[in-house]
């Protein structure tokens, strides 16, 4: 007999659980059995190494939840095994999909269970590598998965290069400084720096400093003893005492007072700070990461952050670009974190290529933040026409005011002698013309014929207006 392979078993039914285990360890194997794909993602994420993952599709049950694209997407087809029982076809389209080709009918076999253990150990998609993906016309991605369902995801060349250069910065152990606008995902990148860390297995610490203010960011930083003020009943470590030998991320350190700006400096330059109430200095060794999305250049120009500081973070410096500048990626974001919140929420919508489109054309002020909240608020509301109206109303809202802000400028190069009360008033008349015909548009979802008839126009006249002002859905 082969050597023992553990399996990884994915179904809601107990009994079938019980003889999954019971048939595989009769052989010497063994199994740990879970309810849902989140469950063996979660596994995996720990470090289990199984042999094969087996997926009861259960028959008249829904299999979304089991053929999850989260944990399928990185895992070898060849390791897939599909457990159902004989007749059912309902998982036809998933197999296909996943070109799944391990097929077992319950009850299982001694023959079953040697094509389950037969193949060659378990293996993830190898982390440089690019994956095909399966569900968007983006030949090439790159994923990866991170701790708390957090993941990595790379499509864009300017993505791809942002990876590239994190996987050469991980393992130097000295400080990087993430820049980019809020929501852009710069603790995702904190997350990937710090998985290949050489020290990886240690801890990932994260604070922000805008939100606490300067007395209390320093205990929390740096801890106290008891005694070092009121309320202080008893020693407690601080942040960089319990990263040692880890990571910690400093966020929105841009806003961190000058005060606590000139100790961080003290740390960094030889690894050793005092505890509040401390009579002694204590020494760690930190990897440490820090983020913000302000202008650091106009803040040191401003002497509102130390320009020493600055130049010991910026060693090496990773720009996260904003998702308006990578908007290929959005559908495979889109798809993630759909499937993803389906699986929380355990509220099952997929997007129509309409909200996708929409939301490509859309320029995400907010950055993933914002792209995150309107899955979530999507697959909450499961009101595709609310959501997709949404998106274009922001769109057309953007449009318009770029077109005012052009018309400013405009306004402010022309001489003012040549601005004569003809042309004010055609503008804002046309102004006014746009902002009547989107409301009524966008009221009727734009339902053309709908439009014209509420605003007492023809149908020719309306769509020459559309014409006329460039006006988009």
């Amino acid at each position: 007999m082969i050597g023992a392979v553990k399996v990884l078993a994915i179904s809601e039914d107990t009994d079938v659980c019980n003889l999954i285990n019971s048939s595989l360890e009769s052989e010497g194997h063994t199994a740990i059995c879970v309810g849902s794909a989140l469950e063996a993602l979660q596994l995996l994420h720990r470090g289990l190494m199984a042999g094969s993952i087996l997926i009861h599709a259960a028959k008249n049950r829904s299999n979304d939840s089991l053929f999850a694209t989260a944990l399928l997407q990185n895992i070898s087809s060849e390791k897939l095994c599909i457990l159902s029982e004989a007749g059912d076809t309902s998982w036809n389209t998933h197999a296909a999909r996943w070109n799944i080709k391990t097929i077992l009918s319950m009850p299982l076999m001694r023959h079953d269970i040697e094509k389950l253990t037969a193949p060659p150990s378990f293996e993830t998609a190898a982390p440089t590598s690019c994956i095909s993906n399966p569900s968007t016309d983006v030949p090439h991605y790159h994923m990866e998965e991170l701790d708390n369902n957090r993941f990595f995801l790379a499509a864009s060349p300017i993505m791809m290069q942002l990876y590239r250069d994190v996987r050469a910065l991980a393992p130097v152990n000295i400080p990087v400084l993430i820049l980019g606008e809020s929501g852009v995902g710069k603790e995702i990148v904190a997350m990937l720096l710090h998985k290949y860390y050489a020290s990886a297995e240690k801890k990932l610490l994260n604070i922000n400093c805008a939100a606490l203010p300067t007395e209390l960011l320093e205990s929390e930083l740096f801890g106290y003893e008891a005694g070092a003020f009121t309320g202080a009943t008893r020693s407690k470590p601080g942040m960089f005492e319990m990263a040692d030998k880890g990571t910690l991320l400093l966020d929105e350190i841009g806003e961190m007072s000058p005060q606590m700006q000139a100790k961080l400096l003290h740390v960094l330059q030889d690894g050793s700070f005092c505890r509040l109430g401390a009579r002694s200095s204590s020494r760690v060794d930190v990897r440490v990461l820090a983020a913000t999305n302000i202008n650091m250049q106009e803040a040191i120009t401003e002497k509102r952050f130390r320009e020493d500081l600055y130049y010991r973070l910026n060693t090496l410096t990773i720009t996260v670009p904003p998702l308006r500048e990578r908007r290929e990626e959005i559908p495979l974001l889109m798809d993630q974190m759909f499937r993803r919140g389906a699986l929380e929420l355990k509220q099952q919508f997929a997007p129509s290529a309409r909200i996708v489109e929409a939301a490509q054309e859309y320029h995400w002020p907010g950055n993933l933040r914002e792209l995150r909240n309107f899955v979530t608020r999507t697959l909450i509301l499961r009101d595709e026409d609310s959501a997709y109206n949404d998106l274009r109303a922001k769109t057309r809202a953007k449009v318009l005011t770029s077109k005012e802000d052009a018309h400013i400028e405009v306004a402010k190069e022309r001489p003012l002698a040549t601005v004569g009360m003809k042309d004010a008033v055609t503008e804002i008349k046309n102004e006014t013309e746009i902002r009547i015909l989107q409301n009524a548009l966008s009221a009727s979802g734009w339902n053309r014929r709908k439009a014209a008839a509420n605003l007492n126009i023809s149908y020719r006249t309306l769509l020459y207006k559309i014409q006329q002002h460039r006006l988009i859905a």
